[in-house]
């Protein structure tokens, strides 16, 4: 038999390569961001078109390359990062397999720009699909800068699995935000589509943080700091009452380097334990030094996964910490009530030296001196003595007769009233509908009975409401005394500017949009101010994969994120009252039986049905 086995073409390999480092825009971001870190850049923009699909540029002024180091990097395996094996367990860089450049030339146009210090002339290199089209010397700055167009040209099928512009753009943002978040000392610009979206310059971990997140987010940030053999820690976490619902302000770092751990995330949320309510995610900015021999980074190509070799000490230590950060900043309640908070020394001022106190000593001062005021009291001759006042006795004076008039008054005893109906008329008025374990209500009918799932009928009923009121006709809304201001990040302002026309509908009043904040002075009826917060973290976490493009399908799913997040929670106890609001209404609806997420909301249960069930 033949031999059956060959290698594959470079061009082949490459693309193959693409399928795992490149799997969207922000792959291809993320990887040009990291080569500009380790090029030791101060200063890098990010210029992206399209949401990347068109264009994605990264300058740096970092160390450059020379013209052989220039047409080697598009080589796979090539890197300056490592020379042997033994290097794996000591990376200080991002990168260190050489696929990335190889990958991204591969599925689009390439246009590499880039010159060393000490150089006269730069390099200026085309490349089409791995195919090399011109080299040419060009007069640059010092630095480099990639020029990515047409991503995915070749490859069509993986082009038509891009979301749209608005879900590839925030995966764009999250990956500029991980890097800008791990290097607070350099200078990161972005611009999308001609408008500038970030200017983060150089400073310290807590400013990065608060220039990327709005200035609301220095108010809630606790820090964390503790310093081990096996790992030194520090960043920052979010007090309770800031937690949301949905996960987006989750960043661990490890020796400058995103990455995700549920493991972590674990201890996180274990010191969090009792200070959080169900479901809400606490926000964390934590950065871990640990040994680079003790990690393993090669598992995957996107290198956001590493496995540790003491992943419990890790999870003690983060978890104690995290605790004691919560505690010192009295952030977490003290059980302690024989203690005065009034006596305690606040935190920055434990390590504080005391001042001695200043002396200030009057030298003209003379005790025997006759020129001091008398102090000494006396009436003056303007002073009057009140009148007497009439004593507390004149009060009553009278009463007494006034008692004995009343007391030889006499009163008709029966009370007479009046009915229509003879009591055996009226018949008493019966109960129709039962609550049962604060979930299910229960009403006989003619033929058995029903049992309703209170919370599913609650989300069908809003549901319809929501929908009408946006379709059919204008909500009502109620106005604010005072206009209530909502702190959000850049890209949940921008996603509640394209929904402010259906949000108007359904009864919400906007003053103004602002960079970090939203001002709202009208409410739907059936909203609280206390929970207007939660509908909006709930809908931008529906909307997460993007708004629809059709009006109904946005309509629709606004509709259903309220009517979620304002339904009726189950353990809550409904009045009589409430329980036959709530059946009528849901019987009322249009498709009583399913809930807007096409789950049951009751159930029925005749005569026969009980009386097989007694037969057993």
């Amino acid at each position: 038999m033949s031999s059956i086995i060959q290698l594959l073409p470079d061009h082949v390999a490459n693309q193959i390569a693409a399928g795992e480092v490149v799997q969207r825009p922000a792959s291809v971001v993320k990887e040009l961001l990291e080569n500009a870190v380790d090029a030791k850049a101060t200063d890098i923009k990010l210029i992206i078109k399209d949401a990347g699909k068109s264009l994605v540029q990264v300058i740096d002024n970092g160390l450059g390359m020379s013209i052989t180091d220039s047409r080697l990097c598009f080589e796979r395996h090539a890197t300056s990062k490592i020379r042997h094996a033994e290097d794996l367990f000591s990376i200080h860089t991002k990168g260190f397999r050489g696929e990335a450049l190889a990958s991204i030339a591969a599925i689009a146009h390439v246009e590499m720009k880039t010159k060393q210090d000490q150089d006269e002339l730069g390099t200026h290199i085309i490349i089409e699909g791995s195919k090399f089209v011109s080299q040419e010397p060009v007069v640059l700055p010092k630095g480099t800068s990639f020029l990515i167009k047409n991503l995915f040209f070749n490859i069509p099928a993986r082009r038509n699995f891009l979301k749209s512009e608005t879900v590839e753009q925030r995966h764009i943002v999250d990956e500029f935000q991980r890097v800008a978040l791990a290097h607070p000392n350099i200078h990161f610009t972005m611009y999308h589509n001609g408008s500038e979206m970030f200017n983060l310059p150089a400073s310290n971990f807590r400013q990065r943080i608060v220039n990327i997140f709005s200035g609301k987010t220095n108010e809630k940030l606790v820090p964390v700091k503790e310093e081990t053999e096996i790992l030194n820690l520090h960043g920052f976490i979010g007090k309770p009452e800031f937690a949301k619902k949905n996960r987006g302000e989750q960043f661990f770092f490890v020796n400058n380097r995103f990455i995700k751990s549920g493991y972590l995330h674990h201890a996180v949320i274990a010191a969090y334990d009792g200070l959080l309510s169900a479901g809400a995610q606490p926000s964390y900015f934590l950065y871990l030094e640990v040994p680079p021999h003790t990690i393993d980074i090669n598992i995957h190509p996107t290198k956001t996964e590493i496995k540790f070799d003491d992943e419990h000490a890790l999870y003690a230590i983060l978890r104690s910490s995290i605790k004691h950060s919560l505690g010192q900043f009295n952030v977490a309640p003290v059980l302690d009530f024989e203690r005065d908070s009034n006596l305690d020394t606040p935190y920055q001022y434990q390590n504080k030296k005391a001042d001695y106190p200043t002396i200030h000593v009057d030298s003209n001062f003379n005790p025997f001196s006759e020129d001091r005021p008398n102090k000494s009291f006396s009436l003056s001759s303007n002073y009057k003595k009140p009148e007497s006042q009439p004593s507390w006795e004149s009060l009553y004076v009278g009463l007494k007769q006034a008692g004995q008039e009343i007391a030889e008054m006499s009163f008709e005893n029966e009370s007479v009233t009046s009915s229509l109906f003879d009591e055996t008329d009226v018949e008493q008025e019966v109960k129709r509908t039962y609550q049962i374990h604060k979930k299910y209500i229960v009403s006989p009918i003619k033929s058995g009975m029903v049992v309703i799932n209170q919370k599913r009928a609650h989300e069908r009923v809003l549901y319809e409401e929501f929908l009408t009121s946006m379709t059919v006709h204008q909500a009502s809304s109620q106005q604010l005394l005072f206009p209530l201001q909502l702190y959000f990040s850049s890209d949940e302002i921008e996603l509640l500017a394209e929904l402010k026309s259906s949000l108007e509908n359904t009864g919400f009043v906007f003053e103004s949009f602002n960079d970090d904040h939203v001002l709202i002075s009208g409410l739907p009826v059936n909203v609280t101010e206390s929970e207007i917060s939660i509908v909006l973290e709930e809908l931008l976490s529906d909307l997460q994969d993007g708004i629809p493009d059709s009006s109904f399908c946005q309509n629709d799913t606004i509709a259903k994120s309220m009517a979620k997040s304002l339904a009726v929670r189950t353990g809550t106890y409904l009045t009589e009252k409430e329980q036959e609001n709530l059946v009528h209404n849901l019987f009322g609806c249009r498709e009583p039986n399913m809930s807007p997420f096409q789950k049951p909301t009751f159930i029925t249960m005749s005569v026969e049905d009980l009386d097989k069930k007694f037969s057993l």
